[in-house]
């Protein structure tokens, strides 16, 4: 008999009597085992898919990008409404932060971005973004929507889980990851205070559909951008000599760059830096004032990401200097904030392979090589213990899906139950089995609920 189909009338006793009593005594490590596997039959149920799949493709034709999603946090509210959790919004300009439990600790947050990119879809199909030149080619719109699931398989089993739950499921629907620093602003407006710890998740292409990928420790970069103005003296390509040529410089600083690398890093310690951005002359017989180049940088330590920004500003000016231009160089962090490296907690990365494993099979937990990506999650993760996965929605079956940001990015949908499925059993699991020795100390807590 499953774990949800029954509720032990000793165990309503215990709970009339003591409820502190109940999480210490009630639940055998089978009953644990078996929460997972039955959350996703749940979210298998064709009613549950066909919702969820619904909401997705409102979302996808729909793209909004960062701190401009009005509809997408309005659409997620609607839901957050039917349910009956409560929420607060705004948060961090549009985004939308939901609670489930008992308002008392321990808190667990999950979250979902929300924001689409600036990039014209060239996917043909019925459910096409709407909006010219703007797209969900990062599959937040598949994010928000298991997010939500979650949201209703922990409503509609909140009847069995309020005799065994002690806890609070903080839902962060999060804005402006693609560069914006959503999540810092999240922080900033206070949505992760007393929060124990908190998953994310992201869809990979890469990976079969019903695998997940992790690691404990650095999993994605820390990233910057950069942007450098060199400049010198323009004039007619048939007398250089009267001038001081600005691209000249800049082609000497993007080779200079690249040593930062290849001659000054450890090669054990993971670095890159990319110039993809040179705007110069519009004539071939002219040479500009000016020319601007840009690019990204991105470290596995702190300490690697600092100097690398360090040099590239030194190496910008020097270059520029031997060839007598001048240099201005941005960051532009007021806009685009640095992203932290984001590492995971030891103690979760258990945690979640133990969950996966009861509902996929531990064969199916495998295991992820870093990535020089940057994700802005690891805001949340410099604040509490966080973890970050990869969801897979590879079918064999079927044709290669597109990697990330492409114009041809596709979601498999059939992915949706397992997103929400883990997402509401790692929340509950880690509810039960992180219930404070106390749960009726006095301190301040969610007063939402």
């Amino acid at each position: 008999m499953g774990f949800f189909k029954w509720v032990s009338p000793v165990v309503v006793l215990l709970y009339l009597v003591d409820s502190a009593l109940v999480y210490s005594s009630s639940l055998s490590s089978n009953d644990l085992s078996k929460i997972p596997s039955e959350l996703l039959d749940f979210a298998k149920a064709p009613v549950i898919v066909d919702w969820m799949v619904g909401i997705r493709r409102k979302l996808h034709e729909n793209p909004e990008l960062g701190y401009e999603e009005f509809k997408t946090s309005e659409l997620i509210r609607a839901e957050l409404d039917k349910m009956g959790v409560r929420y607060n919004y705004p948060v961090a300009v549009t985004g939308v932060v939901g609670f489930i439990g008992t308002g008392k600790p321990p808190f667990v947050a999950l979250r979902a971005d929300m924001d689409a990119l600036p990039m014209q879809e060239m996917v043909e199909w019925e459910h096409k973004s709407k909006i010219p030149g703007k797209m969900h080619a990062c599959g937040h719109d598949a994010h928000v929507t298991m997010l939500i699931g979650a949201a209703k398989i922990l409503q509609e089993h909140h009847e069995e889980l309020k005799f065994f739950l002690q806890g609070t499921v903080v839902l962060v629907f999060q804005p402006a990851e693609e560069g914006g620093g959503g999540a810092a602003k999240i922080v900033s407006a206070g949505a992760l205070e007393n929060v124990s710890a908190i998953f994310g998740l992201h869809v990979d292409p890469s990976i079969r559909i019903g695998e997940v990928a992790s690691r404990s420790g650095p999993i994605l970069a820390g990233s910057g951008i950069f942007e450098a103005v060199i400049s010198g003296k323009g004039g007619h390509a048939a007398i250089p000599q009267h001038t001081i040529d600005p691209i000249l410089a800049a082609s000497n600083v993007i080779v200079s760059l690249q040593h930062l690398v290849s001659r000054e890093a450890d090669p054990l310690d993971s670095q890159v830096v990319t110039v993809a951005k040179f705007q110069g002359g519009g004539a071939f017989n002219v040479i500009p004032d000016s020319v601007t180049i840009g690019g990204s940088f991105r470290a596995f330590s702190k300490e690697s990401f600092m100097q690398l920004r360090q040099r590239i500003v030194e190496v910008i000016t020097g270059q520029a200097a031997v060839q007598r231009c001048n240099a201005t160089i941005h960051f532009y962090t007021e806009e685009r904030p640095f992203y932290p490296v984001t590492v995971n907690d030891k103690n979760l990365h258990g945690h979640f392979r133990k969950v996966a494993g009861d509902m996929l099979g531990i064969d199916n937990v495998c295991d992820k090589k870093p990535l020089m990506a940057a994700e802005d999650f690891a805001f949340y993760q410099q604040v509490v213990p966080g973890y970050f996965f990869f969801l897979g929605m590879q079918n064999e079956t079927r044709k290669q899906l597109k990697s990330f940001h492409s114009p041809y990015f596709e979601i498999n949908e059939d992915m949706f139950p397992y997103g929400a499925a883990l997402h509401a059993s790692l929340a509950v699991r880690y509810l039960l089995d992180f219930q404070p020795k106390d749960p009726l100390v006095e301190g301040k807590y969610h007063d939402e609920l």
